[in-house]
């Protein structure tokens, strides 16, 4: 708790509360100067519980607007100081949904890559809302790197090209943050902005949203940012995974120029939901079981990630490359379970 005893008139921080509760007529979205003044106040402990409570519900209610989500990113920036011994990463993947309904197939997507010698970053959070399934937990239990120290994060880059980087080491107040979701009964702009947050400022990032109309947002904050590349979807369940069977349009920045693309599902029919068995993931990698809509979430993902990479020219070129190395992949890349 900020200590007040200092302030013997009105709190700092309650200027951005006002701007975002004066009313249907008094309130605005705040520019994106005042956005990262106010993350570096919350980031830096200066606020009040009753001030972060009220600012992060009114933000949710009016909703995010791309200038304020860069303001966000920028004041994470400030604190976001990788060891120098980073390698240099391809491709900044984000995973902070979870999934609910369906394994998130979408790691093998990752691995899938990195196995073809593109370098990833994956960092994410887990358990802010119950009964949902997050990376963390699923890479331990197939045996996919996951960073226990920034050391080690190292190390997995350099021997794997994989790592999966949790939000605790790099930010751990956002963290605190996303798990007051079930006190406040809903997600907050922390939910959204730690999608766009690239650690190691990778040239190229890959976000999914469940929600289609932030995916406006997520384009103009990475068109502010200076983004070079970037692809944000509709996920499945708000993870970075295409439902092979919906088309899905993907809205993105390419050598800073906004573009959208509208691609076609991959199966004419759709898939009836199998349990959600963890294990699975590994066995389809290894060949053991098959799984039409797991391979076409996996291929299909990789195809959009291809795509913004710069590593194919159009869609069907994509789907061709990321099919090809699904069929040639090391299927003991991933141990048996």
């Amino acid at each position: 708790m900020a200590d007040n005893s200092m302030f013997m008139g009105e709190h700092p921080f309650a200027e951005y509360v006002r701007i975002l509760g004066k009313g249907k007529t008094g309130s605005r979205n705040l520019t994106r100067e005042e956005a990262a003044e106010a993350m570096r106040m919350i980031l830096a402990g200066e606020v009040e519980p009753v001030q972060l409570g009220a600012f992060l519900m009114l933000m949710r209610h009016q909703e995010e607007s791309g200038e304020e989500l860069a303001g966000f990113v920028d004041a994470a920036n400030q604190l976001l100081q990788l060891p120098a011994e980073t390698p240099p990463i391809d491709l900044d993947w984000s995973s902070y949904a979870g999934k609910a309904r369906r394994i998130p197939w979408f790691l093998l997507t990752t691995w899938l890559l990195a196995q073809n010698g593109i370098r990833i970053l994956l960092h994410g959070a887990g358990g802010h809302t119950p009964g949902r399934v997050y990376s963390e937990e699923t890479l331990r239990r197939i045996g996919l790197p996951v960073a226990a120290d920034r050391s080690q994060m190292v190390t997995q880059l350099r021997d794997h090209a994989f790592s999966y980087v949790p939000l605790t080491l790099l930010l751990p107040r956002l963290q605190q943050i996303l798990e007051l979701k079930p006190l406040l009964g809903l997600r907050s702009p922390v939910n959204t902005f730690v999608r766009l947050i690239n650690p190691a400022n990778a040239p190229c990032s890959m976000q999914g949203i469940h929600h289609p109309g932030y995916r406006d947002y997520h384009q103009q904050a990475a068109l502010l940012l200076g983004q070079p590349r970037m692809a944000v979807i509709k996920g499945d369940g708000g993870e970075t995974e295409w439902n092979p069977d919906m088309p899905n349009l993907v809205k993105s920045v390419i050598d800073g120029v906004p573009q959208e693309q509208e691609w076609s599902a991959l199966f004419h029919r759709k898939h009836v939901k199998a349990d959600m068995e963890i294990l699975d993931l590994a066995r389809l990698w290894r060949g053991e079981i098959h799984d039409e809509y797991g391979e076409g979430a996996v291929v299909g993902t990789a195809a959009i990630a291809l795509h913004t990479l710069g590593r194919a020219a159009d869609q069907r070129q994509a789907l061709d490359l990321a099919r090809q190395m699904w069929e040639q992949r090391d299927r003991q890349a991933i141990g048996a379970v």
